[in-house]
């Protein structure tokens, strides 16, 4: 998400400027690879990039194909094999085992479908949208036709006209899917050949932080390197201020009674319980057991987390507790605001993306898996 943010601010940026630009998206992996399908890198005509789409071996390379597509004006896929050991035939040292399917698009920025104003439509609220994206392996040498339709709320907009009319029904039946919830990459065969990334953007993360202390701004800090949006919920008007917290979207200040009730919370919401207060913070839990949140951390020991449960029970308030975590954070070791704050993000990732958050050395085959 951050990356995406920052490809639209420079964007904006260069149109300021009339610098010609291009935009090269992973749209496919076969294999291990830094990056997966959705990483994109922005490239203005005198070599600046924004964002990357690798661990920066296959950047040099993808700039200066990059150039060569700003000049032409015509897209293009590029394919890297770093499963051949001998990668330095590509004049840079990959280090992964996989084979990189890069597409790079020209920016026109008359165009109000092109690619990154699909994007800034897909991110212009709280709602998911498909991005759809057609390129083909087998005809790589041709032109690509790209990103060319976003899909949100129930309304598609993009070049249609780029797609012959049964393959654009294929697409819009995709699209129409109700079950499709994450990315995906079909191949059609009976329409030359082509593959198509339905990429689901979603929102940014929004964070609703219970506690203004001390504690709590490095966590502010670090969500905000992530991407996340964060909103700042204290009771304490001296201490949850625009100044102790310059990178919170929002502040919210009032009792445990009327805090939650303001909030804005949809799927993409997490909670957190950092306040040290325990009674705010029963209140507070209790509102919150309303929404289908997927992770609500409580700061402290398990037993703080137990005694707030067997009240809310006593109180005939049935509480889940499989999107409640506490003690929160990963078993990091972490001792310091800082690294709680690492730990508990780190847990939150793992959690949105429905991993455990165990040692990559432990996992067996590619660090990512590839999205079918």
């Amino acid at each position: 998400m951050k990356e995406l943010q920052a490809i639209i601010q420079a964007y904006d940026h260069y149109q300021i400027l009339e610098k010609k630009i291009a935009l090269a998206t992973v749209v496919h992996v076969d294999g291990s690879a830094y990056r997966r399908p959705g990483a994109r890198m922005l490239v203005s005509e005198d070599g600046e990039l924004t964002g990357a789409i690798s661990g920066g071996c296959l950047e040099g390379d993808a700039l200066r194909k990059a150039q060569s597509v700003i000049f032409q004006q015509k897209s293009m896929l590029v394919t890297y094999d770093t499963t051949d050991e001998d990668d330095q035939k590509f004049g840079v040292g990959l280090g992964c085992n996989g084979i990189i399917h890069v597409l790079i698009e020209p920016i026109e920025y008359k165009d109000s479908m092109n690619s990154i104003n699909l994007l800034k439509k897909a991110l212009s609220d709280r709602n998911v949208g498909t991005l759809v994206t057609v390129f083909s392996i087998k005809n790589s040498r041709s032109e690509q036709i790209g990103t060319v339709l976003l899909s949100k709320n129930s309304i598609q907009e993009g070049h249609m006209e780029k797609l012959e009319s049964s393959f654009y029904k294929a697409i819009s039946e995709q699209v129409a899917d109700s079950t499709q919830l994450a990315s995906i990459i079909r191949k059609y065969p009976e329409f030359d050949s082509v593959q198509v990334f339905y990429e689901k953007i979603k929102p940014a993360t929004r964070l609703l932080l219970f506690g203004a202390g001390n504690d709590t701004i490095p966590l502010v800090q670090l969500a905000d390197i992530l991407g996340f949006e964060v909103i700042v919920i204290d009771g304490r008007a001296n201490h949850a201020t625009k100044g102790r917290f310059p990178k919170a979207k929002e502040i919210f200040v009032g009792s445990a009674d009327e805090v939650v009730i303001k909030l804005p919370i949809d799927g993409q919401t997490v909670a957190l319980l950092m306040t040290h207060n325990f009674e705010f913070e029963c209140v507070v839990l209790q509102q919150l057991l309303n929404f289908p949140l997927p992770y609500i951390g409580i700061l402290g020991p398990k037993k703080k987390s137990e005694k707030m449960i067997q009240r809310l029970e006593n109180q005939g308030i049935s509480v889940k507790k499989d999107h409640l975590y506490s003690p929160m954070g990963l078993d990091i070791g972490a001792e310091g605001s800082e690294e709680i704050a690492l730990s508990v993000l780190a847990e939150i990732k793992a959690v949105l993306a429905g991993k455990s958050g165990t040692f990559l050395k432990d996992k067996e085959g590619p660090i990512h898996e590839e999205i079918a």
